[in-house]
């Protein structure tokens, strides 16, 4: 029998549903595979739902619509996630379903339902994906109420939506009259959806509990607050690393949208910890206004991932809540953040921005704290947030430089009475301080922090 891959390479029209055999011999369903000659002609919308548990993770199991419990795998007795993909304007399956299917199973024991919408996403025409979302929610709807009255609970269901599958997951929890258990919606599309009213998008209705990821609002994201949390990864656009012109070819469309799986792929993997600071924007966030988070305790602050629990009560109380955090352009993400804690004592009203440099030997990392110019005055205590790429366990050495722009005329000294490093995220890791240190404008100074003392 002809591959589906060898029928594509023919020309021949058909809908790839790759029935492939496993290592066993037994049949497995996959997700639906098209080419740009689909997506040139248009698909109708055709709504697939593969089951995978931990005994079948790498052989999807196709579900009866009408019969779920007609496949012996899927138990009702389990949690289930559906994962739901959105716009496909190449028609291929989605790079990173097999790995995010594998990381869902690892979580908890459940079952894991990729709703493979692609005939009806995989459109030329973006809008026609658009109006499609609904009649998949409709479709969707149903099979989850015939779940329920095979003994599923609804608030052990959790949709997974990506993009423009972020609102079909919003559509299908609104059909469901927010009882849903949980939505978390990944970077949700913006276009055509910038101006909809709750009722024609995600928003915290739609689920008992919503959780949003935000990395490219400027562009193919959506702007705004949709869930009863939502994290802003480096402000939720322009993410580290991605293209910055569009000679770059596809990467400069696509980046920082696509940054939000591999965010959340991270997360569930836990090769990273990206914790979120409640705060009213970024900028309140930089410049280290927003480094408590008094109401979650004695919880941390909110991080991004699966396990939500620990904060889930808090943030239902608090309504919606806006939680922000930066990121490096490469695995693991995270950057190491520490509170800088400052008295000036200088003689002269001075601008600048600040360079520090932690040492540990051979090995040195730098924070930029140059989003704005600040302010050195007499007697003025100011609170930064130090951001590096690294994590140096042993600190040997701090160096510092205040950069004021100043290139004639003579150079100002700033005196810092006292400086105090706070380790935001490990926060058994002892504060470092020292006192009384004379910095000149535009040059670096280096010394070694001291344990810091009671009350300092």
């Amino acid at each position: 029998m002809l591959s589906c891959r060898l029928l594509l390479l023919l020309g021949l029209l058909l809908p790839c549903k790759g029935q492939e055999e496993s290592g066993g011999g037994e049949s497995c369903d996959n997700f639906t595979d098209l080419n740009l000659s689909h997506c040139f002609m248009g698909t109708v919308l055709y709504v697939r739902l593969l089951l995978y548990t931990r005994s079948n993770l790498d052989c999807g199991r196709e579900l009866d619509h009408h019969h779920p419990s007609s496949q012996p795998l899927f138990n009702v007795s389990r949690p289930t996630a559906f994962v739901i993909h959105g716009y496909r304007p190449t028609g291929a399956p989605p790079i990173w379903i097999d790995h995010l299917v594998q990381l869902l199973a690892e979580q908890e024991d459940m079952n894991v339902i990729v709703v493979d919408w692609n005939q009806g996403a995989a459109n030329l025409n973006y809008f026609t994906a658009v109006t499609y979302t609904r009649d998949a929610a409709h479709n969707l709807t149903g099979f989850i109420e015939t779940m329920q009255e095979e003994g599923a609970s609804l608030s052990s269901v959790h949709l997974l939506g990506v993009s423009l599958g972020a609102h079909l997951a919003g559509f299908v929890g609104a059909n469901l009259h927010g009882k849903i258990g949980r939505i978390t919606g990944l970077d949700p599309a913006g276009p055509m959806f910038t101006s909809a009213i709750p009722e024609e998008r995600l928003d915290p209705t739609d689920a008992m509990f919503v959780d949003v990821l935000h990395t490219d609002m400027d562009s193919f994201g959506l702007r705004g607050t949709h869930g009863h949390i939502d994290f802003y990864a480096n402000g939720g656009a322009n993410q580290p690393g991605c293209p910055k012109t569009i000679f770059s070819g596809k990467a400069y469309f696509v980046c920082d949208h696509q940054r939000s799986m591999l965010l959340f792929l991270c997360a569930l993997n836990r090769t990273c910890s990206l914790t979120g600071y409640p705060c009213s924007s970024y900028s309140d966030f930089l410049e280290g206004r927003c480094l408590q988070c008094e109401a979650f305790k004695p919880a941390p602050c909110p991080v991004l991932g699966y396990d939500m629990s620990q904060w889930r009560d808090t943030l239902l109380k608090l309504g919606q809540t806006r939680a922000f955090f930066s990121t490096t352009s490469t695995l693991p993400y995270r950057k190491m953040s520490y509170r800088v804690d400052m008295v000036t004592w200088n003689q002269y009203l001075r601008w600048g921005v600040v360079y520090i440099r932690l040492h540990s030997g051979k090995n040195f990392t730098e924070a930029r704290i140059d989003h704005k110019q600040l302010r050195f005055e007499q007697y003025t205590s100011s609170r930064l947030l130090a951001q590096f790429d690294e994590d140096l366990q042993q600190v040997h050495k701090i160096s510092m430089r205040i950069n004021t722009g100043n290139v004639i005329g003579p150079r100002y000294k700033i005196r810092l009475l006292r400086i105090r490093f706070t380790p935001l995220d490990r926060p058994e890791r002892p504060l470092m301080c020292r006192f009384d240190i004379i910095l000149e404008e535009n040059m670096e100074v280096a010394f070694r922090p001291l344990p810091c003392g009671p009350g300092l």
